[in-house]
């Protein structure tokens, strides 16, 4: 470690993660366990030096989004996954969808953005799904 100006100790600089990176790095751990797990087991099994709290917060930001679920364990949870990285993704997705004041218009912009190739992979979903109802939640595609 290094001194500054001052005399101080300068700690050594870590590489700062990008939005959603730790979040997908927490999810994919919890995927590889054998058995839903503790904020703890996840900290130590987790890149870099992260703080239990640190711990704590992205997994209560990934239940909150749907993606993990807890079951109480004693006095505090052990967590399991609920979706992939692609279903993570499709999480956020419909949370901008239905975010925006014109649904209309957000889907209509990221429709005129796509692929040919991911156009009509849209296509080969939606005429899988069939119609859908305001009256029913959409359908998960099948594995």
């Amino acid at each position: 470690m290094g001194e500054d100006t001052d005399g101080a100790q300068q700690r050594p600089r870590t590489r700062r993660r990008g939005q959603g990176e730790l979040e997908s790095q927490v999810l994919a751990l919890l995927q590889r366990a054998e058995a839903p797990t503790t904020a703890g087991w996840l900290q130590q099994h987790l890149d870099g030096d992260l703080a239990y709290t640190t711990v704590v917060t992205i997994l209560s930001r990934l239940h909150a989004k749907g993606a993990v679920h807890r079951n109480r364990a004693g006095r505090s949870y052990v967590w399991l996954a609920a979706a992939d990285e692609a279903g993570l993704a499709a999480l956020r997705m419909r949370r901008v969808l239905d975010s925006g004041t014109n649904r209309d218009a957000v889907l209509a912009s990221f429709v005129s953005t796509l692929s040919p190739h991911d156009e009509q992979l849209l296509r080969t979903l939606l005429n899988e799904a069939g119609p859908q109802s305001d009256d029913h939640p959409p359908r998960t595609p099948k594995d």
